[in-house]
């Protein structure tokens, strides 16, 4: 590959990596509150706490819960589906690409997020959502595992993860922006 072409490979892996941060960090951490509100006393707290592991999940599957199908739809795979990408991306970007050590990582991410939620009062701190989150993360290892079986080089896994990042981030992107410009 030449030198520019690895260039502008580079340019769209990292752009949409710092993309999925930010689309990671605003559907996470700032969905009901902007960052320049979080530490303001005159906006409504969104607190809520499940430390029981499956309770949320068995309520969703029981039908228990008092929420629409599409909500739980929404969570349970958003949920996953959010930390799949982290999973492709510690597995790409870590030197250490064990999968213990990116487990951990993803549990960490996951933990810190839900007490973030918790302290600041910005959503729900469940612990069902850090079974989810960690099931996406694993799935995401999992598929970087399998682009390893297929492609032995390291310089066509990270073609490939960067066009199936480009593919999906560049549509979600200008879909972002759309959603933003019509608020």
């Amino acid at each position: 590959m030449s030198r520019s072409n690895k260039k502008i490979q580079s340019f769209f892996l990292y752009s949409m990596f710092i993309f999925y941060v930010i689309l990671f960090l605003s559907i996470i951490v700032f969905k009901y509150v902007s960052p320049l509100e979080l530490l303001s006393n005159n906006r409504p707290d969104y607190r809520s706490t499940n430390l029981v592991p499956f309770r949320t999940i068995r309520s969703y599957l029981t039908g228990n819960a008092d929420i629409s199908r599409t909500v739980i739809l929404n969570n349970v795979l958003g949920n996953i589906g959010l930390f799949i990408p982290l999973g492709i991306y510690l597995q790409l970007f870590k030197r250490n690409k064990r999968i213990p050590a990116s487990f951990l990582t993803i549990l960490i991410i996951s933990l810190s997020v839900e007490i973030i939620q918790f302290i600041f009062a910005i959503g729900a701190a469940d612990v069902d959502d850090i079974l989810l989150n960690c099931m996406g993360g694993i799935i995401g290892i999992l598929c970087y595992r399998l682009l390893t079986v297929f492609m032995k080089d390291d310089n066509k896994i990270r073609t490939a993860v960067t066009i199936c990042s480009s593919i999906v981030g560049i549509p979600l992107l200008f879909l972002t922006i759309l959603l933003l410009i019509n608020q």
